[in-house]
């Protein structure tokens, strides 16, 4: 049967596409104070935007850093309100020299639409504000009340977010969020993504003298911190692959049957997998590797350094080392525990004599969870259903998306992602990418979850 509103939003692709480039000629880089001027064409962008389909109260949010952007439609009594995000910041288009074109010029090849930030995420975001604007243009109304809140710092970790938060707490209270951020996991099959891993990191240093000695002189003599940094890193995992860290997993939630059975039904093949980065497998045995990077914890050590680096040679042994090491973690763990019992593994293993100092430890984020009757995850299901006949396969990100759990710990709104990039376009890297066909998925698929979510009493959001 035809949907008037989605009818309208297909008549409207050439519109829509044309608005998209306009945004992503907007170099809106969050980390490069240079790109400031960017930054402020796309919040205008998208200010503009909101207020001239219907949204009211459109503003900036101001937490000390990139300012967020702020419209609402609160005008359906005794339904849902939904806190809608997306986020306008893309990452640095760096190494330049690797594009095929240029980075914010556009450009359609293939079926794709090659530009930074077209897939994370300024294409789902536009898919997320026409939905709306469609449904009050063909209507007059939106099914339930809607608050947009579109981020600027959430390449860079969201550091103003809590502070955004205390601020504009009334402004932005909701019964749920609707990510336009996440992404969808395969282009073959319908999934929902259904939570995501936490994150923790931590940096240490280890020193064995004063200063760097002469290798001629000392060698053969005394300790070398770089020695000692690698066999410490070494006592981090089994020669499976397995963390050795005691209690590591201890509080990690054990995977049910029906994960386990989403997780072997999701198309993964494992050898095209590493082949595709030429890496080689590693892990716990005991579970899948699709289990592996998206239902179990891990712990990676991203940096080792210390003596010299330099051109040539020079002959020292090196006093300090450094490392630095991040963690997901799975749903049930508490991060910042997990990270007290990596650091009380270092402690213990550490040489004695040898001087153990944590630089830097934090930045936790827990794994964030939607439970398979939430009505997030129950609209999902039908919308995605009703496209395909199947039921969609409930998947988790392996990475970490800190809304989720931020929205969670000091608002108590869950969030589902539900944005329509996919897992193999380049995001953060060159030649990113955003499939043309999935705009015509998005804008077909956005409505009728509106329309879904509008069916629940408000209350069964938090119950």
């Amino acid at each position: 049967m035809s949907d008037p509103v989605v009818d309208h939003l297909l008549a409207r692709q050439d519109d829509i596409l044309r608005d998209l480039k306009t945004l992503l000629r907007m170099p809106s880089v969050s980390a490069d104070p240079a790109f400031a001027q960017g930054m402020a064409d796309a919040r205008e962008f998208l200010a503009d935007r909101l207020t001239a389909i219907g949204m009211e109260n459109v503003q900036m949010l101001d937490g000390g850093g990139q300012p967020a952007v702020y419209g609402d439609w609160l005008h359906a009594p005794g339904k849902p309100t939904l806190l809608v995000y997306g986020h306008y910041d893309v990452q640095p288009a760096d190494p330049l020299d690797q594009w095929t074109t240029p980075p914010f010029e556009p450009t359609e090849r293939d079926g794709k639409l090659y530009a930074r930030g077209a897939s994370d995420v300024k294409g789902s975001t536009l898919i997320a504000i026409e939905s709306a604007a469609s449904l009050l243009s063909v209507e007059g109304k939106c099914p339930l009340n809607v608050k947009f809140f579109l981020e600027g710092e959430e390449e860079t970790g969201s550091p103003s977010l809590r502070t955004l938060i205390e601020r504009y707490r009334d402004l932005l209270d909701a019964d749920a969020v609707l990510s336009a951020d996440g992404g969808r996991a395969s282009r073959e099959v319908e999934t929902i993504n259904t939570g995501a891993r936490g994150t923790n990191k931590l940096e240490f240093t280890l020193r064995t003298a004063a200063g760097d000695l002469h290798s001629g002189r000392y060698g053969g003599a005394v300790r070398n911190a770089l020695h000692e940094m690698a066999a410490l890193i070494a006592t981090l995992h089994d020669s499976q692959g397995r963390v050795a860290v005691a209690g590591f997993d201890s509080d990690a939630t054990p995977l049910t049957n029906q994960q386990r059975a989403d997780t072997a039904a999701f198309p993964f093949d494992e050898a095209a997998f590493l082949a595709e980065v030429g890496a080689l497998g590693h892990g716990d045995p005991q579970f899948s590797m699709r289990e592996r990077i998206t239902l179990r914890p891990c712990l990676d050590v991203n940096g080792m350094w210390g003596g010299y680096i330099g051109a040539g040679s020079k002959t020292v042994i090196p006093a300090e080392a450094h490392a630095k090491i991040s963690i997901r973690v799975a749903a049930g763990q508490d991060p910042k525990r997990v990270l007290d019992a990596v650091i009380a593994h270092l402690k213990s293993h550490c040489p004695d004599g040898v001087e153990l100092t944590i630089d830097r430890a934090g930045g936790d984020s827990p794994a964030s969870t939607l439970a398979p009757d939430h009505p997030l995850v129950q609209a999902a299901e039908r919308v995605l259903k009703g496209e395909t006949g199947q039921r969609p396969i409930h998947v988790r990100l392996g990475a970490s998306v800190p809304i989720t759990s931020i929205f969670k710990e000091t608002m108590g709104m869950d969030t589902l992602m539900f944005g329509f990039n996919l897992p193999d376009e380049p995001v953060h890297a060159p030649n990113e990418f955003f499939r043309l066909e999935s705009i015509p998925k998005g804008l077909t698929a956005w409505p009728k979850i509106l329309r879904e979510l509008a069916t629940f009493e408000p209350a069964a959001f938090k119950a």
